[in-house]
């Protein structure tokens, strides 16, 4: 599966060459000025704003308030903001309730008498002309791809997150299409830029509430979600051009100047600012329809270059492409989709078709004068050519070596060692001296290596690759893991450090620890490790890719240890862990058992006894007790540095319900504490209810 940035450019690249991403680029542009203007028209129905004449230019009331919105979407994008992901569910999901109240409404005053006939005019007449300019509406499941490489488990995500989101999306826009025609006059919906609205005044009109009509809330609500739709989409478009302006400097196919991070806001300001000017300069001179059909086209021969592509890989099979998810009934569908996307074309305005082509023949003398010489990938479909130069016509095998690039793409060789791999994700200069000191003292007993992983959250605007350049976070970055570095070599062990740029934290460990292997994670215990509405989905969700142990640090202080246990797998790790401490700092160990109600005292030091000599600590000292377990624990701590805790076995609806007996005792100890939970496969029943070891 395809994982990386602006992954369509970049999968149309590999089977061709670079030329896509100008289509990718100004489609999206044309899209936002669209967009934007449909924005104005739903903003001039609450402030009737008048038309202004600049120079020769009339513009219009709904272009001034697109113009007002571009500019200040620009300048959000160019300043940065974090947590943009969970603004655009939010808005999702309010304009799904507001097309459902609608709907349903609509349902209750529809007449599918209205809807004969189908077609009068015949689908060449009139559907598929309108099928084309209402495309762009479509366009932004393509631009799902573009975060693939910051996507958890994108062989899996990736397909379902972008055919479910057209399945769900066609069959909204289908039914509400359907009972809007349906429950209204065809004179109402006919040539009315804003016709949803009106229509929700006429049809919520008709119900009142202790005598109050309706119809003004189903205008409101309909003009609140025309606002929150053409905002969000406009806004999400210009943050998707920022990753196609990077992907397109990255491959060299535009100077990598126009990348450059601004010092202050962390984002591709340039990449911005132009993306931006395109918009203002499209919304200044375009209208609805020349908006749209051009951002619709320009899209078109992005998809139909895709399902080509997507044949060129499949017949190709070049040696590192092995997809996780492979298309159904091919080579039928990507046919099919090829044919439908370019027939699509026909049907737009021919002063926008002439536009596009004129664009497809400026990309590719673009790719011949200025690209070809810096860019360093292959296309696949030239190589396959070249190779079978013997059987192919001399025309295309001239052709194929005419645009090759002048430079062959380098491939990137890595090793992994089989050591034991203790991994530190370090956030916070005060706790990393702390963090690696386990860490290290664990390394040292394995025989294994720390590997110091800073995870550098950055904006969402700012392509994760292009902030790699940014010299005030590589200097901070240096500093926290030079500084790592020298504390883990005084215990005399292997010290790798990496940083990773993420548009998330803590999410990032878990993939960080997949990506580098680890064995086990030493992190810091703090507000971002359990306290966010993401790790309870996480927990949900994912399994453990490796045991962690979590600190709460309070000043570490191995020297005696309290291990709370009542048995499984997470208690296992506890004691695996105080063995290595134990042998680096010649720990005095204390092992405690809290009776359980149904439980006698021979029982339980039967239980105690077993399970220290099981974990190869018949040594230390055993300690029985009885009554609230917290409390327990929390007067077994006074005379401890250190507890070491196994996780929970209570499930996330367990957690949210009663709480959990870890993340409440922690807050009544002194000293440091050291969380420990096992990496295992975990049933759906033991996410959200817990196992039952305990």
């Amino acid at each position: 599966m395809l994982d990386t940035l602006s992954a369509p450019c970049c999968f149309v690249r590999d089977a061709f060459y670079d030329t896509l991403g100008w289509a990718n680029w100004l489609g999206l542009a044309f899209a936002s000025a669209f967009y934007m203007y449909g924005f104005g028209e739903y903003v001039n129905q609450l402030v009737g704003a008048p038309a202004l004449a600049l120079g020769p230019v009339t513009v219009s009331a709904a272009q001034t308030i697109g113009l007002i919105g571009a500019a200040l979407f620009i300048a959000v994008n160019y300043m940065g903001a974090k947590e943009t992901g969970g603004l655009q569910i939010g808005i999702v999901l309010t304009l799904l309730a507001i097309l459902g109240a609608f709907t349903i409404v609509g349902l209750l005053n529809a007449d599918l008498e209205s809807l004969r006939p189908l077609a009068p005019e015949g689908t060449t007449g009139e559907v598929l002309p309108v099928t084309a300019i209402v495309f762009v509406s479509y366009l932004g499941f393509v631009q799902i791809t573009s975060v693939a490489e910051e996507i958890k488990d994108p062989g899996r995500n990736l397909p379902l997150a972008v055919i479910g989101s057209v399945v769900i999306v066609t069959v909204v826009y289908a039914l509400f299409l359907l009972v809007l025609l349906a429950a209204v006059p065809n004179d109402l919906v006919a040539n009315n830029d804003t016709a949803v609205v009106e229509a929700a005044e006429l049809l919520f009109g008709q119900y009142d509430i202790f005598g109050f009509g309706l119809g003004t809330l189903g205008w409101g609500l309909l003009l609140l979600g025309g606002l929150l739709a053409t905002a969000s989409s406009a806004n999400a478009s210009i943050l998707s051009s920022s990753r196609i302006n990077f992907a397109m400097g990255r491959e060299k196919i535009i100077s990598p100047s126009v990348n450059e991070i601004h010092p202050r806001f962390g984002t591709p300001y340039k990449s911005i600012l132009i993306t931006g000017s395109l918009i203002i300069v499209f919304l200044l001179f375009g209208n609805l329809e020349i908006l749209s059909t051009a951002g619709s086209v320009l899209h078109l021969i992005v998809y139909g270059l895709l399902n080509i592509a997507l044949i060129v890989m499949r017949e190709a099979e070049p040696a590192d492409y092995d997809p996780d998810f492979e298309v159904p009934l091919y080579p039928v569908v990507p046919i099919i989709g090829t044919i439908s996307s370019f027939a699509l074309i026909a049907y737009i305005e021919p002063f926008v078709i002439l536009l596009s082509a004129a664009l497809v023949v400026f990309a590719g003398a673009w790719y011949l004068f200025y690209a070809r010489q810096r860019v360093e990938s292959a296309g696949v479909f030239a190589g396959w050519i070249l190779d079978r130069s013997e059987e192919m016509p001399d025309a295309a095998v001239a052709a194929a070596d005419t645009v090759r690039p002048d430079a062959a793409k380098a491939a990137d060789a890595g090793a992994t060692g089989d050591d034991f791999r203790v991994m530190v994700p370090l956030a916070n200069p005060r706790t990393e001296k702390e963090l690696i000191t386990l860490a290290g003292a664990i390394a040292k007993q394995r025989g294994g290596t720390v590997h110091a992983v800073h995870i550098v959250q950055v904006p969402d605007q700012t392509p994760l690759a292009r902030a790699e350049e940014n010299e005030r976070l590589d200097a901070e970055s240096k500093k926290l893991l030079e500084q790592a570095r020298t504390d883990a070599e005084t215990f005399g062990v292997p010290v790798e450090t990496h940083t990773v740029l993420s548009h998330r934290s803590f999410e990032e460990v878990f993939d960080a620890a997949r990506a580098f292997e680890a064995d086990q994670v030493v992190m810091g215990w703090g507000p971002t490790a359990h306290g966010r509405a993401e790790s309870r989905i996480d927990e949900l969700t994912h399994d453990l890719p490796c045991d962690f142990l979590v600190l709460k640090d309070r000043g570490f202080d191995p020297s005696r240890i309290l291990v709370p246990t009542a048995g499984g797998p997470d208690s296992a790790l506890s004691a695996d862990v105080v063995r290595l401490l134990r042998e680096e700092f010649d720990s005095e160990v204390t092992l405690l058992h809290v009776l359980t109600d149904d439980e006698s005292l021979a029982e339980g030091e039967q239980f105690l006894e077993e399970w220290a000599a099981e974990n190869d600590l018949a040594d230390a000292e055993l300690r029985l007790e009885d009554g609230d377990v917290e409390t327990a624990i929390t007067e077994a701590a006074t005379e401890a540095t250190l507890v070491v805790l196994g996780a929970t076995g209570k499930g996330l609806l367990s957690r949210i319900v009663r709480g959990s007996l870890v993340l409440d005792v922690h807050e009544d100890i002194e000293g440091s504490v050291l969380l420990a939970e096992r990496a295992r496969e975990r049933s759906m029943r033991e996410r959200l209810l817990g196992h039952d070891e305990e």
